[in-house]
């Protein structure tokens, strides 16, 4: 019965997102398909319903709507200058020193907005002028800036880690915020240290004169309010202050008050927009949720995943061999499609096998995350990419050289974060939320 569900699942969700279908749509078809031979279609079609329902009826899912708007506030709101400022003030006289710029203020702005292409939109905005002025390689600065853009969701707060949270069937929001920042970091300097050795190629060099300590004093008292969001929501949520959910509202009334009041950035007529485009962000992300729920219940039922892990230990039974066939897989997947579809489908399919073999929920999910994260930057969806491709005014085929160089250290940062569970772990255990 697994098997043929299963089969009957991806054939169904391959061919509604061959033909175009919404993803929450294909997923709910395909669901309803697989369970349609073991079940008469009225409780079918009654249970599915209610599955939605269960699926977007949790307290917790209140985070991602909030979380959203205030991303969107702060992306309006003119942040991302201030921290492309401080990032600069601190490297500006290293070697490339634009490139690690872009790198250092992506790591710090996707976190703040929680997106991707947001970061590479912005930031990536900022600093082509400057690389342009300066003599870079266009095409390698696109490639800096779409390679580090992503690293920002590994960073709390995340609603990538909050979707996940949810479709796993609850794990620690803290331990996950937690176990992202090490991670984080990982993506960011070995994007670092890759765009490093590009400009000591290219003989690219720092600012002449001595360290600015006066410039970096200025910058950091600017970018000290924006950076405040992220020790303020996730110390409240580790110190058990407020929840998740809490938090995110904290995150709004905080990036209303900065963008509003303080920098008066924004006006009423921004709101306006900024509200419509959060709720329709929010009504898809929490549909798809809901909607992903009528799948777990599927795969509950018919035992795709035990038939699922019984295949793979068919093949070894090796749980470093299991690992690295699961991250191949999730990398093929994470070409086609984003990141929170992905986390929804693959993470009932994958979570009981990784937890049978010693796993924590907490780093299957940063490893999880983490993978499907660089489908953000591979052709053929990559969206990030084609944003970054966008704002520097290139091509793919020009881009796609200085990527490699990139995708090596994002795929042995993978590695790490796979292999080594202190790394994701470590921060949580220290701070007792796992």
């Amino acid at each position: 019965m697994a098997i043929e569900s299963l089969l009957i699942m991806l054939v169904v969700l391959l061919l509604l997102l061959a033909l175009g279908a919404p993803i929450a749509i294909a997923i709910g078809i395909a669901a309803i398909g697989a369970i349609s031979p073991t079940m008469a279609p009225d409780i079918t079609m009654v249970t599915a319903a209610q599955r939605i329902f269960s699926g977007t009826s949790t307290f917790t899912l209140v985070a991602i709507p909030f979380f959203i708007l205030a991303g969107n506030i702060m992306n309006q709101g003119g942040i991302a200058k201030r921290l492309v400022n401080f990032v600069q003030a601190l490297v500006g006289k290293v070697p490339g020193s634009l490139l690690l710029t872009n790198i250092g203020a992506n790591a710090l702005f996707g976190a703040i907005s929680g997106s991707a292409a947001a970061a590479a939109a912005a930031v990536g905005g900022m600093v082509r002028e400057g690389e342009e002025e300066a003599g870079y390689d266009m095409n390698l600065a696109a490639a800096t800036n779409a390679a580090s853009a992503p690293s920002g969701l590994l960073i709390p707060p995340s609603n990538a880690l909050i979707t996940y949270s949810l479709v796993s069937g609850g794990t620690s929001i803290a331990a996950l915020f937690l176990g992202g920042y090490i991670p984080g970091l990982i993506w960011t300097l070995g994007a670092m240290i890759v765009g490093f050795i590009f400009a000591k190629r290219k003989g690219y060099t720092g600012e002449t004169g001595p360290f600015d300590w006066k410039r970096l004093g200025k910058t950091s008292i600017e970018a000290i309010l924006p950076l405040s969001l992220i020790v303020i929501v996730i110390g409240g949520i580790v110190a058990g202050i407020f929840t998740a959910t809490e938090g995110s509202a904290i995150a709004v009334l905080y990036a209303l008050v900065l963008s509003v009041i303080i920098y008066r950035s924004i006006d009423l007529k921004d709101i306006y927009h900024i509200l419509v485009d959060s709720a329709e962000t929010s009504g898809m992300i929490v549909f798809l949720i809901g909607v992903s729920n009528i799948l777990s219940w599927v795969m509950a039922f018919t035992g795709i995943p035990q038939a699922i892990a019984a295949a793979l230990l068919g093949v070894t039974e090796n749980p470093i061999a299991i690992m690295l066939i699961i991250n191949v897989i999730l990398l093929l997947a994470g070409t086609f499609m984003d990141v929170t579809p992905a986390i929804l489908i693959f993470t009932p399919i994958f979570l009981p096998i990784a937890v049978a073999f010693g796993m924590s929920p907490v780093h299957f999910g940063i490893m999880l995350v983490y993978n499907l994260c660089i489908g953000n930057i591979t052709p053929p969806v990559g969206n990030t990419l084609f944003v970054a491709i966008k704002v520097g005014r290139t091509s793919l085929a020009k881009v796609l050289p200085y990527m490699i160089g990139y995708y090596g250290a994002i795929l042995a940062g993978l590695i790490l974060v796979t292999y080594i569970p202190m790394l994701t772990t470590w921060l949580p255990q220290l701070f007792g939320v796992l």
